[in-house]
């Protein structure tokens, strides 16, 4: 399939990770490429640089060319366009394209039609949340069984990359995170099999509505091939394997944290079982793993875990090993991650908790909580998050931009909670936000981050922001109070 690209000239959008990569393995292939960006600073020149220099180096017959400071405008006799993933659809460059029957695709597009004829299978993940903990798990399962894998798409290495590198670093099989940009922008890719882990609004002045948001996450179940995974729990998801196209065969598999039915896996008696994936599923039910062997054990997790176990599932895994993977997986940072007890009160930063659906399942975990939340809201809305998590709030401490809104939500649907408003951005704002929670809690409590916003009004990004976290938290340790 890689001969189409010889000679063709292609435009890609965006000087980042993805557009570099994209870069490299159409010119590689012998295309005529023009990357555009917006931006003329520093790093886009740099970067700009080093691809030149690359492309002149390499002998493919292909070429590459950077034009900063312009976005916009679509380059003369471009056959194709090939985006990052963040540019909207609504970008000039693809309207200028759409008007002259340019098709538009992204670097998860490309990588799959480079794909050779003895690629690595795809299982790929998608979700509102929790896809990252979920893609890691699946690879941990993955290699317990043996298998040659790692994790691709909106983490790690750039799937292009992996794709390329077939020739020298074989995998069995590829723990695919794919996001709903990159969905949107992938009309050919067919996993082995797909999973849908949870949906609630988000990124919609992309999308520009829900149902667009939900078309694009649910283009990952087009054309598998073994199954369809879904959330029994958001009736949605389920609805999307209804309408998707798959191949003769594919079965739709649930997941639940309560008992499981037929073709589903779940929860019993601390165990999570599955009754999809043995002989007979309408009496029989294979146990996996023990609640107890998902690090951490809260139950938005458990569901991740029984999502990265059935896609290990219909790939042929064993049941042992999918127990040996979760106990070996542990979370990336910022994911409900227990920074330190002081004086009696856990303080657990779960930073990455960045929409309400996120924070919702954070604060499901734990009673009773002082919240620090806050942020650059995204145009949500927080009454009904609060409404659900009032009877297990001790306090609450808001920081950011948009506080204001959950400040008027706890005033509506949880009076009797105190709270405080921070008025500050400054780099201190974490430390004070730190020191309030601990007034506000007593022993036995869990004072939690879990902001429901992104990071960008203080932070640069929610890591930054965790950290923060962790170290204010630190400092109330070292200073015994």
């Amino acid at each position: 399939m890689t001969a189409e690209f010889a000679g063709a000239h292609i435009t890609v959008a965006g000087l980042g990770v993805s557009g570099i990569s994209a870069a490299r393995a159409l010119a590689g292939r012998g295309a005529q490429v023009t990357v555009v960006d917006g931006g003329d600073g520093e790093r886009q020149r740099a970067a700009a640089a080093e691809l030149t220099e690359w492309a002149a180096r390499q002998a493919a017959g292909g070429s590459v060319t950077v034009r900063l400071g312009d976005g916009a405008t679509l380059p003369a006799g471009t056959g194709l366009v090939v985006t990052s993933p963040g540019w909207k659809p609504d970008s000039p460059l693809f309207t200028a394209a759409a008007e002259a029957g340019v098709d538009v695709v992204g670097d998860v597009e490309i990588a799959w039609r480079l794909r050779g004829p003895d690629a690595a299978d795809w299982l790929a993940v998608t979700g509102t949340n929790g896809k990252t903990t979920t893609v890691r798990m699946l690879a941990a399962i993955l290699e317990a069984e043996g298998l040659r894998t790692t994790v691709a798409g909106n983490i790690g290495t750039p799937i292009i990359d992996l794709v390329l590198a077939q020739d020298t670093e074989r995998y069995d099989v590829l723990a695919v995170e794919l996001s709903s940009y990159q969905l949107h922008w992938a009309p050919s890719v067919r996993a082995h099999s797909g999973a849908v882990l949870n949906l609630a609004p988000d990124h919609l002045d992309w999308h520009g509505s829900m149902a667009a948001y939900a078309a694009d996450k649910g283009r990952i179940y087009e054309g598998n091939t073994v199954a369809c995974v879904y959330n029994v729990a958001d009736k949605a998801t389920e609805d999307l394997v209804r309408e998707a196209d798959v191949e003769e065969g594919c079965r739709a598999i649930g997941f639940t944290l309560g008992t499981p039915g037929p073709s589903q896996l779940g929860v019993v008696d601390g165990i999570l079982v599955d009754r999809a994936f043995v002989e007979n599923r309408q009496k029989q039910a294979q146990e996996l793993a023990e609640v107890a062997d998902v690090t951490p054990p809260a139950p938005h997790n458990i569901a991740n875990a029984l999502a990265a176990a059935a896609l290990a599932r219909a790939y042929g895994v064993r049941p042992a090993a999918v127990r040996e993977g979760l106990r070996a997986f542990h979370p990336d940072a910022h994911r409900i991650e227990h920074v330190a007890d002081v004086a009696g009160v856990a303080y657990i930063d779960d930073s990455k908790a960045t929409n309400t659906h996120a924070a919702e399942a954070s604060l499901a975990s734990y009673e009773p909580i002082v919240w620090i939340a806050g942020g650059l809201a995204k145009g949500a809305t927080f009454d009904e998050l609060v409404r659900r998590a009032a009877g297990r709030l001790r306090g609450a401490v808001l920081i950011g931009a948009d506080r204001a809104l959950i400040s008027e939500a706890l005033a509506r649907h949880a009076p009797d909670v105190p709270v405080v408003d921070l008025d500050r951005t400054d780099t201190g704002a974490m430390s004070a936000a730190v020191r309030e929670a601990a007034a506000l809690a007593e022993p036995g409590d869990t004072v939690l981050l879990a902001p429901a916003c992104a990071s960008m009004d203080m932070f640069t990004n929610y890591n930054k922001r965790g950290d923060a976290f962790a170290d204010a938290v630190r400092d109330l340790s070292a200073s015994g109070r």
